[in-house]
């Protein structure tokens, strides 16, 4: 499925139009692969593609240049901002476009988004981020997760799944005034996850602000590291999320969190195992008091059905009463 088609309203599918005329072949061979695979382009640099294309970084950089940009920065920020003003369903629209035109089949498109997505989660550079950042939070007294939107969701997940793991951790998911109680929370010890994308909106900005007021260090997980969003982190990891101008796909965001969990779990296993440990202790208790509860409420309802119980409960009243 290819991910440049669809409406060219952004500046890089322009410049790419006008630009695959003048190119030689190599060029274009260039230019296509970034045409089809934004989301790859997005969080690659120039010997990445390079290897990925079978050329020279050199010959990469020479064709963004030939395409009207300055620099691959300058190429990717042309790429989100084709997007940016999107709505979810303009994304949703150009999708079922792509879907229809391609195989006809949701399911095959879906697939290949995501195996692109993983593909970049399996690079060279997005190991290094990865790593970069579980050791940056393996040294926090507790991990602080943001996230708003359907981010919220994801955050709410990692956050279970760290306290499961032995850390302590905490989500920030409110927006407007809101925001303010969670983020009074902060102390010092705390290292924060941020899942954002896009544009810098008030509310991560607010997070990042107080961060840096409090000397907190902070891990990004975005689309793209060479972003003014991302270059407020101490660390950015750059995974996709879909192909950009489609509708957002949290599955390789979801992988890469879940790998940053176990990461965690792996550099202190004492910690992880007893606390899980923990967990299927409290289980068992929890289960235990709901089986009591049902038994008694059982032996109630049988009392309550058989008749020589009723007639001596009257009675008794009855006597009672008088």
């Amino acid at each position: 499925m290819k991910a440049g088609t669809g409406a060219a309203s952004g500046e890089f599918d322009r410049r790419l139009a006008q630009a695959k005329p003048q190119l030689a072949a190599t060029g274009l061979r260039v230019a296509k692969f970034i045409d089809e695979n934004r989301q790859v382009v997005l969080a690659s640099s120039a010997a990445a593609l390079g290897a990925r294309i079978g050329t020279s970084d050199a010959t990469v950089l020479r064709t963004v240049q030939s395409l009207g940009f300055t620099s691959l920065a300058h190429l990717k920020a042309a790429i989100l901002t084709s997007g940016a003003s999107s709505t979810p369903a303009d994304d949703m629209r150009r999708t079922l476009v792509d879907i229809e035109k391609s195989t006809g089949k949701a399911l095959n498109g879906i697939l290949q988004a995501h195996a692109e997505g993983l593909a970049v989660l399996q690079s060279a550079k997005c190991r290094a981020q990865m790593t970069a950042a579980v050791r940056l939070l393996d040294g926090a007294a507790r991990i602080v997760v943001f996230g708003i939107g359907p981010s919220s969701a994801l955050a709410a997940y990692v956050a279970m799944l760290l306290s499961r793991s032995g850390r302590r951790s905490r989500t920030i998911s409110a927006t407007g005034s809101m925001l303010a109680d969670q983020l009074l929370d902060l102390r010092a010890g705390d290292a924060l996850l941020i899942l954002a994308y896009g544009r810098l909106y008030r509310e991560v900005k607010a997070v990042f602000a107080e961060a840096k007021a409090l000397g907190l260090p902070s891990v990004l997980i975005t689309e793209a590291d060479d972003t003014p969003l991302a270059k407020l982190a101490d660390i950015s990891v750059a995974i996709p999320r879909g192909r950009p101008g489609r509708i957002a796909l949290h599955g390789a965001t979801l992988v890469g969190l879940e790998a940053f969990v176990l990461s965690l779990a792996a550099a202190n296993p004492d910690a992880a195992l007893a606390s899980l440990d923990n967990l299927n202790r409290l289980r068992r208790a929890t289960e235990t008091q709901v089986k009591s509860e049902k038994t008694f409420q059982g032996q109630a309802g049988r009392k309550r059905r058989n008749p020589a119980w009723t007639r001596t409960s009257k009675q008794a009243r009855f006597r009672k009463s008088r």
